[in-house]
């Protein structure tokens, strides 16, 4: 039998958070208590415990509260991290503007990825009442989605630039700040004086980018469910697998040239079955209910197209410059 919604009380969320704070201070506390540059094999373990939990808590869901769900859960979870993969290309050009040290780029991530959980927390909460008091907010949140998939794409290919980074400004204009890096500390205290060290501007660039980010991916989740408990483990699973995506596919950038259109075009999808779908609001002329698993076959189908051509073209253009070359 599938429980209600109703069912879903506070210690389910406790365990939940309890289960995931035990797995980072793990991660912290003991894999990682010393800084080391983190190998590709070692990020390729880690990130596939995230992914195995992540399924594993998929399976549970189906369990427990029914396929629906679990689709819901699924689609959400493919939906963000798909997005994080923009993130990664952001946070390795704020790496490189800041020349942070392989060695202390995890303990960064780290606390990076913790206050992203807490934000996008927050940003969740807010949604959900949101979306609770307005329903009409829903079209708002459709056409934002519409908007921002249309900008991916006619952007241009500008990169980021931390440096324009208000709140950055702000850091360095008011804040103690060292000159170099100490180790892997975020604050120092040198002659008697408390000092941030430029790896907690780092970390701040980094929280902000993020913030920026789930502007475009808490809407996002809300074209697939409405429920807070699903909307946020989809989104706290997708962010615990980006520290190991970054350094599994930093370097890879290339491959994935076409990846940004994929987004483009799903989160376009979103927005206008946000438009279309029934959230008991005028106008009610065109609603049009699209089945989870439909969205779910449409949203895989987008991704896994843009990232085969991207590699494709990828292995064709080093094929044509190797046969230049000889």
């Amino acid at each position: 039998m599938v429980l209600g919604l109703s069912e879903i009380h506070s210690w389910h969320w406790a365990i939940f958070l309890t289960v995931i704070i035990f797995f980072l201070a793990l991660d912290l506390g003991v894999f990682h208590k010393r800084a080391h540059v983190v190998k590709w094999g070692e990020a390729l373990a880690w990130y596939t415990f995230w992914v195995t939990l992540a399924v594993a808590f998929g399976l549970l869901v189906y369990k427990w509260r029914g396929k629906e769900e679990a689709l819901e859960y699924i689609t959400g979870y493919i939906v963000e991290l798909s997005l994080s993969m923009d993130n990664i290309f952001v946070i390795a050009v704020i790496f490189s503007y800041f020349h942070v040290p392989l060695q202390y780029q995890h303990r960064v991530l780290f606390w990076g990825i913790l206050g992203a959980i807490v934000m996008r927390g927050i940003m969740i909460t807010v949604g959900v009442a949101a979306v609770q008091t307005f329903s009409w907010i829903l079209y708002v949140f459709g056409l934002i989605l519409v908007v921002t998939g249309i900008k991916m794409v006619t952007s241009g290919a500008e990169g980021p630039h931390p440096e324009r980074n208000f709140v950055l400004r702000l850091a360095q204009k008011f804040l103690p700040l060292t000159k170099e890096f100490h180790g892997q500390q975020f604050v120092v205290r040198l002659n008697g004086k408390l000092y941030f060290t430029p790896l907690a501007i780092v970390l701040l660039t980094i929280e902000t980018t993020d913030l920026v980010f789930a502007l475009d991916s808490i809407p996002a989740i809300f074209g697939i469910t409405h429920k807070p408990f699903i909307i946020f483990t989809s989104n706290v699973f997708a962010i615990l697998g980006l520290r190991s995506l970054y350094f599994l596919l930093a370097n890879a950038i290339s491959y994935f040239r076409y990846l940004k259109i994929g987004l483009s075009l799903v989160l376009t999808f979103i927005g206008v079955k946000m438009l279309l779908d029934p959230h008991h609001a005028p106008p009610k002329w065109f609603q049009v209910k699209i089945p989870t698993a439909t969205s779910l076959i449409i949203i895989v189908a987008i991704l896994t197209t843009s990232i085969i051509m991207s590699i494709a073209a990828t292995l064709h253009e080093k094929h044509l410059k190797k046969r230049l070359q000889n």
